[in-house]
């Protein structure tokens, strides 16, 4: 059965930010696609709660820091849209699967290093690549940075390097892409309060705090804080931004 809907792939979408993400883009009426990990009981059920909104949604495996699994990934998301869309392209490509890692640069190892470089970089080049003859003209590349490229929390070198990567890729996809109708934007969150960086406020009770005082509008971030960007950008009215870096910290560390 083929669908009017637009078609949004996100990854890491069974959780935090790519989860409301895609709960956001579903009450603007775009059919979601989002994948996990390992949790599948998860991801089921973001697809159930977008269900609910009368959009269609589906959710596939992915390991983005495993760049010889993509072929094989593409070849079951054709299948998916083929089935359930009657379709073989997609609109919209979220890139925000990621992992938290912090370690202070004389003791950041080259393992911890090749995790981030994987997932958050080279995971993002290539998955991005593969995607390009699955990606309808006119479409949206979203991928996910941090205020961490801006400002500097000691422990972050390695992790905001790769964000730094994504950063400047988005603008050559911007450029390269253009031609074919299709934008490229980074959003870059403060910190925000979720699963991602539940160790960090459990290990320093006073970090909500100290954070909130430093930023402009007084308080961490939530997930429905990014969740209406990332979607916002998917819409009609957003046609004209590309290669932007949208920073959504409420002010943090002006």
């Amino acid at each position: 059965m083929s669908s009017t809907n637009k078609i949004a792939l996100i990854t890491g979408g069974s959780r935090g930010l790519g989860r409301n993400a895609a709960l956001q883009l579903a009450e603007k009426g775009i059919d979601v696609i989002i994948t996990y990990r390992s949790k599948k009981a998860e991801a089921d059920a973001v697809v159930a709660e977008i269900g609910e909104k009368g959009v269609r949604g589906a959710s596939l495996a992915l390991e983005v820091g495993d760049t010889k699994s993509f072929d094989a990934f593409f070849g079951d998301l054709s299948g998916i849209l083929k089935e359930k869309w009657g379709r073989t392209q997609f609109d919209f490509l979220v890139n925000n699967a990621g992992i938290d890692a912090s370690s202070l640069f004389p003791e950041t190892t080259e393992e911890a290093f090749d995790s981030l470089f994987q997932i958050h970089f080279k995971g993002v080049y290539f998955l991005t690549q593969k995607a390009l003859p699955f990606l309808a003209d006119n479409g949206r590349i979203i991928n996910i940075s941090s205020g961490l490229a801006r400002f500097v929390t000691p422990g972050y070198a390695a992790y905001a390097s790769m964000k730094g990567a994504v950063e400047t890729l988005t603008k050559y996809l911007a450029k390269e892409l253009g031609g074919r109708g299709i934008t490229a934007n980074v959003v870059a969150p403060g910190i925000i309060e979720t699963d991602f960086t539940r160790a960090a406020f459990e290990h320093n009770p006073q970090l909500n705090a100290f954070l909130s005082s430093q930023t402009a509008l007084g308080r961490i971030g939530q997930p429905d804080d990014i969740g209406g960007i990332i979607a916002f950008l998917c819409t009609e009215q957003a046609r004209w931004i590309t290669a932007q870096r949208i920073e959504a910290s409420g002010g943090m560390f002006l």
